[in-house]
């Protein structure tokens, strides 16, 4: 061998080395941040296990609520399985459509993208209308068939315009930076993604802020007591689409908000509820829930477009439009088998909020009433099977938020 060849092999495992050194500083920063996020301040060994169904809800609720939520489960299980198998089936043969682009590359990869969601869109429709058949059935949901293919259709619009923004910026930077674009994309996106957060408050349609003089001062003390004063309260007008009740927290800094759908409004729901239902937004909002969701979408992206980057080196990488099916499949799968995991982080930030609601309002009596008449009005069955909660379930399972009130009695 050759000196110049032993130095060729030298170089090589230098970088070989470096470049190991670097993924284990990477992993060892990833399992920090992991850490970090998964912190709680819920007290450890609380268990949110002991609490019967059946000593709560009536036998009738139970068979009722458990029908209606499999249906719903099976049809977005189905509607997974369909997402995967379609963009499997473009990823191998989606490139021979760019037969007909006379479009350059970054201008390709854009029209393969829109025509990979367009077919998935079509794909999905039946189970879309299963759903809301199954909701009007059940008078979960007034909406119309024909509104809610509308809906959907107005939706994929907005999908079209932020795959295409993240074509042109992948396939840019690909073209640029050749194998090793994820290591800009990612935090473009996450920074993206911060921005979304700050300004979801005000993408939200048909709000306006919350009139009732008691709702606004009990809202008023507990920001005090949870540490996030000033935070403002909304209401979002959806009692023509659905009966079913919901709130939630958006935005972060000077846009954070607490939105109570109207229909928590319509006189089913005790002051002495709704203020736990503020208590739980507002503990959200203390914790900073918004952000963290945003770092895990971080922790999330950057193995993920790692991994694109890798899927598509067969096909000349990301640069090339023939890659984008493979990278839709890809980032879709990745995302479709991480949310199991996404759902326990969910369900964790969940259980934060649910405590320190409880520790804010001093009443669990109330917070076990609104967990009841939350899984009546919206028919969420308070133990669903196993495989349903572990694909499906963001937030904890109403009789283990009724354990958590059993729990935190104890500990005083």
């Amino acid at each position: 061998m050759t000196a110049e060849a032993r130095s060729e092999r030298a170089g090589a495992r230098s970088r070989r080395s470096l470049v190991l050194a670097a993924a284990a500083v990477a992993a060892l920063l990833w399992l920090l941040a992991a850490r970090a996020l998964w912190h709680t301040t819920v007290p450890s060994g609380i268990s949110l296990s002991g609490e019967d169904p059946r000593d709560v809800f009536s036998a009738g609720f139970l068979d009722r609520s458990a029908s209606y939520e499999r249906f719903m489960a099976i049809d977005a299980l189905l509607a997974a399985l369909t997402l995967l198998v379609v963009l499997a089936l473009y990823a191998r043969h989606g490139a021979r459509l760019m037969r007909e682009s006379a479009a350059g590359p970054i201008g390709t990869g854009m029209m393969l993208g829109m025509l990979g969601l367009g077919i998935v869109w079509l794909a999905e429709v039946p189970f879309g209308v299963a759903a809301v058949w199954w909701e009007r059935r059940h008078g979960v949901s007034h909406q119309g068939y024909v509104e809610a293919l509308l809906q959907s259709f107005l939706a994929l619009g907005g999908t079209f315009l932020a795959v295409s923004f993240a074509l042109l910026v992948t396939m840019f930077l690909a073209r640029l930076l050749r194998g090793w674009w994820w290591l800009v994309a990612a935090p473009f996106f996450v920074g993206l993604a911060l921005l979304t957060a700050y300004t979801a408050t005000y993408l939200i349609p048909d709000t306006r802020p919350l009139r009732d003089a008691s709702l606004v001062a009990d809202a008023r003390e507990l920001a005090k007591i949870e540490g996030v004063p000033e935070t403002k309260v909304e209401v979002q007008d959806v009692g023509r689409y659905t009966d079913a009740p919901n709130a939630g927290a958006v935005g972060f800094g000077a846009t954070r908000r607490v939105i109570l759908w109207d229909t928590l409004l319509d006189g089913r729901f005790s002051d002495d509820e709704l203020r736990a239902v503020l208590a739980h937004e507002l503990g959200h909002v203390s914790h900073r829930h918004v952000l963290k969701s945003v770092g895990w979408l971080a922790l999330f992206l950057l193995p993920a477009t790692a991994l694109v980057a890798v899927a598509t080196r067969p096909r000349g990488g990301l640069a090339r439009p023939e890659a984008v099916p493979v990278a839709l499949f890809v980032l879709v799968a990745l995302s479709v088998a991480a949310q199991p995991l996404q759902n326990v982080v969910s369900r964790r930030m969940e259980v934060e909020a649910d405590w320190a609601a409880l520790q804010a309002t001093r009443d669990p009596v109330a917070a076990r009433d609104l967990f009841r008449r939350l899984a009546t009005t919206s028919l969420s069955d308070p133990a669903p099977p196993s495989w349903s909660y572990v694909l499906n379930a963001t937030h904890p399972t109403m009789a283990q938020r009724i354990a958590l009130t059993r729990a935190w009695e104890e500990r005083r």
